[in-house]
């Protein structure tokens, strides 16, 4: 079962000799509860696909469909509570909320929509990315990879149709790198979590399940 299916997208910026094509013409579509990396080089439109994926931008032509709705005409606060419901974002540099404890950084996607946090849920996740005892630490009291641990938390704790991750290891060494791949590779399985990761990182790309190329704005393979 088809959870997103992005069709003919288009991004362009600029005019003329300036113009850059982000994203040209590119289709894909994701399967519920497959691990999918796209990979690219600096510049090659990852990034810009994975935010009209995820309705932080909108494209200048083509659709996206989420969990059977289409995203592409939704108005902007239709679309932030979609967004909030459907979709979790996990970022390369985590943005925590420094003021608020690990569990209310948690639960804060499930608080804003007014929903009953799933206290049992929530126990799971954690105890499964190795927090559990970190709930009521501060971010700054955290190291790189306990932050990552607790984006990624979050990033699931609405029960999200779609995890996009954009280079979730990019400000990781590699020992704790290798870490956080390991756990999203294990919330996508142990979850059956649909999980759309950006990176550069060939060897991090091996753990999906499909790995999807990305040259100047256009899918060169694994779309389908």
């Amino acid at each position: 079962m088809e959870i997103l299916t992005a069709e003919g997208l288009v991004k362009y910026y600029g005019k003329g000799e300036s113009l850059v094509k982000a994203v040209d013409h590119s289709s894909f579509s994701v399967e519920k509860g497959e691990f999918v990396a796209i990979v690219g080089t600096s510049g090659s439109g990852k990034t810009t696909l994975l935010n009209l994926i995820g309705g932080l931008d909108a494209p200048d032509e083509g659709r996206v469909t989420i969990d059977g709705q289409d995203i592409s005409d939704m108005k902007p606060d239709e679309l932030t509570i979609f967004r909030r419901r459907k979709i979790g974002f996990i970022f390369q540099n985590y943005n925590l909320v420094t003021v608020l404890n690990v569990y209310k950084n948690i639960v804060m996607p499930v608080k804003l929509d007014g929903n009953q946090v799933d206290r049992e849920y929530i126990h799971r996740i954690t105890e499964m990315l190795g927090i559990e005892k970190k709930l009521k630490a501060y971010p700054n009291q955290l190291s790189g990879g306990q932050q990552q641990r607790v984006a990624i938390a979050r990033a699931l704790s609405a029960k999200p149709s779609i995890v996009l991750a954009d280079e979730p290891t990019g400000n990781l060494d590699s020992k704790t790198s290798q870490e956080v791949m390991g756990l999203l590779k294990m919330t996508s399985r142990e979850l059956s979590q649909t999980i759309i990761m950006i990176t550069h990182n060939e060897e991090n790309a091996q753990l999906a399940d499909r790995i999807i190329h990305i040259e100047d704005g256009r899918i060169v393979g694994g779309d389908r």
